[in-house]
């Protein structure tokens, strides 16, 4: 059968130890939740951040293609 048992750490009223690992456990759902909502929206920023990214590599390579044809067309009205 296992038992587990956990010890209130000192000064730390979510913290608590495991005695058989010696590992701390956080038992705070609250603060954990957050984590996730923050981890979640964190994620989707950067989801965004890249996309823009993308647009970006696009608008610039549609310039280059734009500036190129401009060129060929003032060298073709300079002959």
């Amino acid at each position: 059968m296992l038992l587990w048992i956990y010890i209130p750490v000192e000064g730390h009223k979510n913290l608590f130890r495991d005695e058989s690992t010696g590992a701390i456990i956080n038992c705070d759902n609250t603060a954990y939740q957050n984590y996730l909502k923050d981890k979640k929206r964190n994620s989707i920023k950067k989801a965004e951040i890249d996309a823009m990214k993308d647009e970006i590599e696009t608008l610039k390579s549609m310039l280059r293609d734009l500036a190129s044809k401009i060129n060929v067309i003032v060298n073709i009205n300079t002959f």
